[in-house]
């Protein structure tokens, strides 16, 4: 992660205090190191209060490669002087309003006003940001007193993960589901709104890529299963091999083809061995995005927050518990281990859709914790958003060890949950997202041109 720390002034500070720039600089400084310290490096800039000054700035972060600018206001500054450099930027903006002074009550000294009024400027620059319709995210707090510099590199990981999408490529075996309609987005529109390339296997590639896989790689994905996965059965060893050969196979696929996200209709496998669903889940918790059925749409976008959140899964709503104010979520065989409450429980799944033979799967609980729920869609006016904080709530029996589930509680009926889902015209295909904030998603949904709606 690369940020441009962007330092705000007003030069008539240095006309009649000029003695407030050196606590000034010490400052930046400190919440310079701050970002650092969390893994952020950080394109530091002198002080800025002119439009030439901001120009310059901001030019020099887009020539370091940054993934996002992050203003700090040491002071007033009025908006028109950095208006247009952070407008016409393509790098998003991430507003951390702090000041230096903690308690600011009637026994402060007065002349602290001078080191601790930037939020005015803040507000004045947000004004400017918002009228110009340029998306931007806010943390506010004391630097040390709060988690203000925290929330700023959530910020900072939801624009990297919004960076990775742009140019991506996309891998889609077996078309559509017959049918289904919701999440189908033309190539030439993810191409058009996303920058986003479709790539489909050549004729005979899948049939050349399996009859690469040597014995040595099957033996060594079968030791890695050994010890990753509990295996609730013998399986028979030329359906495991067939299986751990498809597996290969598409991870070959994705690697030659350079695809940060891919999805497969699992009716139509194409000349795959069979449904690698080992090979789809691992490949998850490898930081390569999923969705089924031709869902190139959802995949993207668990590609892209891959990028960023290592605990980010491809998910679908099944079925409603009515009595426990849940939502069960489930899937075929695919899910992102590195979401899975334990070791995923391995076993020979009856495949019955093509004439290839059954795969050996896994199944797991999502494990319990917080959670951001995201659904990608279009509508008649565009690319949308919807975003809601989960909590997955933990599993008590092992009635469904055979199959890949979660339940998630929204804080709210279930009723009034998909009601509203529905009436933003959400797809029944899904992403959830642990160790994130809903507001780090929304940043990362508006800095893609998405509308967002918040549960």
């Amino acid at each position: 992660m690369k940020v441009g720390l962007l330092p705000l002034y007003i030069s008539q500070y240095d006309k009649t205090s000029p003695h407030l720039r050196e606590r000034m600089g010490v400052f930046y400084e400190k919440i310079a190191v701050m970002l650092e310290e969390r893994g952020v490096k950080v394109v530091r800039s002198p002080i800025c209060t002119e439009e030439e000054q901001f120009e310059k700035e901001v030019a020099a972060y887009e020539a370091n490669n940054c993934d996002a600018i992050v203003t700090l206001h040491l002071a007033y500054s009025p908006g028109l002087y950095s208006e247009q450099a952070l407008k016409n930027t393509k790098l998003p903006v991430i507003v951390c309003d702090t000041t230096e002074t903690f308690d600011f009550s009637d026994e402060q000294l007065s002349s602290e006003v001078m080191y601790c009024h930037g939020i005015h400027g803040v507000m004045d620059m947000c004004n400017l940001l918002k009228k110009n319709g340029k998306p931007y995210a806010i943390a506010a707090g004391h630097f040390e007193k709060s988690d203000v510099i925290d929330r700023v590199v959530g910020f900072v990981k939801a624009a990297v993960a919004a960076r990775s999408l742009r140019g991506s490529r996309v891998g889609a075996v077996g078309g559509f589901f017959p049918g289904m309609g919701d999440f189908r987005v033309s190539e030439e529109d993810m191409l058009k709104k996303f920058d986003v390339t479709v790539v489909h296997p050549e004729k005979g590639e899948f049939t050349a890529l399996a009859a690469s896989v040597t014995a040595e790689e099957i033996a060594a994905e079968k030791a890695r299963n050994d010890a990753e996965l509990t295996f609730l059965e013998e399986v028979d060893e030329a359906v495991y091999t067939n299986s751990v050969t498809a597996d290969l196979t598409l991870k070959k696929w994705i690697q030659n083809k350079g695809l940060q996200a891919f999805t497969i209709n699992f009716r139509d496998i194409e000349e795959l061995p069979t449904m690698p669903f080992n090979g789809i889940c691992r490949s998850m918790s490898e930081g390569v995005g999923y969705a089924g059925e031709g869902d190139t749409l959802t995949a993207l976008f668990t590609g892209a927050l891959l990028q960023s959140y290592a605990e980010t899964s491809f998910i679908e709503i099944f079925c409603p518990d009515w009595e426990h104010n849940t939502l069960f979520i489930s899937h075929f065989c695919e899910m992102n281990y590195a979401v899975a409450d334990k070791k995923p429980t391995a076993y020979t799944k009856k495949f019955t859709f093509s004439d290839r033979p059954d795969p050996i799967a896994a199944s797991a609980a999502y494990k319990p914790g917080n959670a951001v729920f995201l659904n990608v869609y279009e509508d008649e006016n565009g690319f949308n958003a919807f975003i809601a904080p989960v909590k997955v709530v933990q599993e008590k029996t092992a009635h469904f060890r055979k199959s890949i589930r979660g339940w998630l509680d929204f804080s709210r009926p279930i009723s009034e949950v998909l009601e509203k889902i529905s009436r933003c015209g959400a797809t029944h295909h899904s992403i959830m997202v642990y160790d994130a904030r809903p507001e780090e998603i929304e940043f990362f949904a508006k800095s893609l041109g998405l509308k967002t709606y918040m549960l």
